[in-house]
Order: C-alpha cells, then structure tokens, then sequence
C-alpha cells in the first residue's frame, strides 16, 4: 500500500495519540470511539465484529470467516456492516513498534440521519439492489484519517467533547459512505435493505445456534424466496446459513473446551452436534487439531482465547 508524505505524518500523530490512550483500556471517554494497542502477535482467536470501522495505524491483523481473509496493515481500515463471528490475530507487533488501531462503532441511527439530510441535497441515484459484503479493506484518504485525529485529540479536551464529536462522527461516517465500501455502509442505516434483513437472519442464527432451522423458513421471515435469501446471505457473510451456523457453533465449542468443565462429547451436543464422531470431525478440519487436544493445548498457551467480544 502507498503512503504519501502527508498520510505518513497523520499516521504518526495517530500513533502518538492511540498509544497514549490506549493504556486505559479499549474503550474511550467518547461513546463508540474505541483504541487498541497490542505489543505481541496473538493467536487467531474466535471473536465478533460487530458493526463497526477500524483503523491500523501501525501493525497488521488478519480477520477469516469461512473462506474468506480479510488483511490490513497501517493507512487501512476495515468496515464491517454486518456482526459476525470471525477468527482473528495481530501478526505484525511488538515492544517496540506495537500494532495500535482506532474503531468507530457504526450506529445505524446515526448513518441514517446522515443519508437523509444528504438525500434531501442531491438527487437519489440508482442503486444495486444486491447486498454488499459484510466486510472490507480499503486504503485511509488522508480527509478520513485528518478527521480521525480530531476525533482523538477530543480525549485530551473533555470542554469540546459534548459538542464537536458527535460533528466528528458525523464526518468520518460520510468519509466512510462515499468511500470503497460506502454501499455497506449505507445500508446499514437504510431499514428495509438488503443488508438489513440478512443482518436479522445472522442475529437470529447467532442467538439460537445450538437449535436446527429450516432455511426457507429463514427467508420467508426475511421477505424474500429461498434462492434469493440464500444468495443474498452468501454475498453478505460469504457462507451458506448452514454452514454460518456450524462456524458458530465450533467456535462457541472452542471456548467451552477452554473453560474445562465439561467433556468433548457433552459439549459437541451442547452446541447442537448429533453424533460426538462428527463433532470431533468437523472441529478438526476448522481448528487443525481434535477437540481434546486443541483444549490442553489452549490451556497452557502464554495466548489462551477469550470470552467474545467485538474486535474487528
């Protein structure tokens, strides 16, 4: 990726003001404004997305869900419109030049408030009616990382806060819409997309996946005929429901074997697995390794995976 001059010096102030902040923790004074700083490549590692943009400032992550990677290093960003269940590690940091980012969480209201004071300013264009991707890497334009810096330096001035971030949030969201990735974003905010229903659908899989489902039942709650919810899904998530659904479930019983407690069998059933042998099967082909080793494994790693959280 090609940094310009004046890129490279915003990516310094940035890493200046993250590494700073960082140390509280990875959430911020600001609402939705999240920073993170990692001295150490970590193990890929079974988190969700949750909807939301990030920024590398220095470092490199790599995101996976089912086929597909997803990599970015410093000056790239990522948006993820949907919450998905994805594995993934920083593998470029260290002591000395750790991996340190910037999330925003993208908040639907907010995004639609946006589309439609500028909908009301231009005239509506025709759009592709087929969902976007849930996720995507794209190159920072020195205008979003100048206004990802304001937002930062905020932290440092708590009178300004109340007034000027919510503006920031504002700018970096049109930044975002009239980037590489503005359609996903886009839709995000629009109720009755596309993205929006298979949105609910993941929500729905997510929440009951230890339960089996019926995919033409899925789409008819979405509005829409099998074929096309189907497609729509894979375009979104880039996995079939069923198999959504069985990368939930292995990554869920990846945590349960590390928290110990139960056996590898009684834990395959838990998450919705009929027969232990292909529990064992399937798990192996995801993770590399049969459950029960996988776990003794896990449990004595220096970088143990932990409970879920959004880390995108």
């Amino acid at each position: 990726m090609y940094v310009s001059a004046m890129g490279a010096t915003e990516l310094s102030e940035l890493r200046t003001l993250i590494a700073r902040h960082a140390k509280r923790g990875q959430s911020t004074a600001i609402e939705g404004v999240l920073v993170s700083a990692v001295d150490a490549p970590t193990e890929p590692t079974a988190s969700t997305t949750g909807t939301v943009m990030a920024l590398i400032v220095q470092g490199a992550k790599r995101l996976a869900i089912g086929d597909r990677t997803y990599e970015y290093r410093a000056g790239q960003y990522l948006v993820a419109s949907v919450d998905l269940p994805i594995t993934g590690h920083f593998f470029e940091a260290s002591p000395a030049e750790p991996a340190l980012g910037f999330g925003l969480v993208l908040r639907p209201a907010a995004i639609a408030s946006l589309l439609l004071e500028a909908e009301a300013a231009t005239p509506r264009r025709v759009r592709n009616p087929a969902p976007p991707p849930a996720l995507g890497v794209a190159d920072a334009s020195p205008e979003l990382l100048d206004a990802v810096i304001r937002m930062l330096r905020l932290l440092d001035r708590p009178g300004d806060r109340r007034v000027l971030a919510p503006m920031i949030e504002r700018e970096i969201l049109w930044r975002l819409i009239t980037g590489p990735h503005g359609e996903s974003v886009r839709q995000t905010g629009v109720a009755d997309s596309s993205l929006t229903y298979v949105s609910r659908a993941v929500r729905r899989i997510t929440e009951r996946y230890s339960q089996a489902f019926r995919v033409d039942e899925l789409a008819r709650s979405c509005g829409m005929s099998t074929s096309a919810f189907h497609r729509n899904f894979v375009a979104v998530t880039g996995l079939s429901p069923i198999r959504f659904q069985k990368q939930i479930r292995l990554q869920q019983s990846r945590l349960m074997l590390m928290a110990g407690g139960d056996d590898v069998a009684s834990i395959g059933y838990r998450v919705g697995y009929e027969s232990a042998s292909q529990f064992s099967r399937e798990y192996r082909r995801q993770f590399g390794l049969p459950p029960g080793r996988d776990a003794e494994r896990l449990r004595t790693s220096l970088t143990p995976p932990v409970v879920p959280r959004r880390a995108a």
